[in-house]
């Protein structure tokens, strides 16, 4: 598996968003998004500004979208 690039928040929610993702609400600093394919699956994607996301957090969410990360390093 090659190294998954770092991102911030906010760079995460647009290449979800190139994928088919749909922001639906934010709640603090977590923006909920749903995807138009599987309708039962959310995300929660912390923004905080500037801040790159912890590289577990980033990991879990792209295994939660289903998005392997050679296609998510293409994206960003």
């Amino acid at each position: 598996m090659p190294p998954v690039k770092r991102v911030t928040g906010r760079e995460l929610l647009q290449a979800l968003e190139r994928l088919g993702w749909r922001g639906d609400r934010v709640r603090g600093s977590h923006h909920i998004m749903r995807s138009t394919e599987r309708p039962r699956i959310t995300l929660a994607i912390p923004v905080h500004g500037n801040r790159t996301l912890p590289i577990g957090t980033q990991l879990s969410i792209l295994r939660d979208a289903g998005v392997d990360v050679a296609e998510f390093n293409k994206l960003v």
